[in-house]
């Protein structure tokens, strides 16, 4: 979350030179799930179809995290949609599935991922108003440089920051790893 929180400390501090970003945001955490789901699933060799079915869950649950602000309530209308989604499976991927599914519940309905999830990090890039160094793997499959990067660079721009560069590594991942498929 460095890539959220520079900008935030930034503005808020004349003793920072410069900041930057590597595999920052430039839209919300929703819009970086959906896209998330999208790339690594394609890259795993999911069919559209199933991506599909995949992209539906999530939205259901996010639907839940954004509107239940009661984390017990929210809690139990995730429990409803995991178990609906579990019993569209088959057998012998129910209980693997579960695990995963509960797993992900617990990250989703907390504090830290409500915010996540709203916040416009384009709020704090309009600020910056000091030299901002922009760093993407070619192949970030978690916070996908065609998604974000143009979206910071226009931000920037309109800002009238002009003290600013974006490189986009090629054959990098979100770890600035080389890699094939990210």
């Amino acid at each position: 979350e460095g890539g959220l929180v520079a900008p935030m400390v930034a503005v808020k501090s004349n003793d920072i030179a410069f900041i930057v970003l590597m595999a920052g945001a430039g839209v919300t955490g929703e819009a970086i799930v959906y896209a998330q789901e999208a790339l690594i699933s394609r890259a795993m060799g999911v069919t559209e179809e199933q991506l599909s079915h995949q992209l539906d869950f999530q939205k259901q649950v996010l639907s839940v995290i954004k509107n239940e602000s009661d984390l017990e309530k929210a809690e139990k209308l995730l429990r409803k949609i995991i178990e609906k989604q579990l019993a569209n499976l088959p057998k012998e991927e129910q209980q693997t599935s579960a695990a995963a599914m509960e797993a992900q519940m617990k990250r989703c309905n907390s504090r830290w991922f409500r915010y996540y999830l709203t916040y416009d990090p384009t709020t704090s890039l309009k600020r910056l108003k000091m030299p901002v160094l922009v760093i993407n793997g070619e192949l970030d499959s978690q916070v996908a440089p065609k998604q974000n990067l143009p979206v910071i660079a226009k931000t920037l721009e309109e800002s009238g920051n002009r003290n600013y560069r974006i490189i986009e590594f090629p054959k990098l991942n979100h770890f600035f790893q080389t890699c094939e498929t990210g």
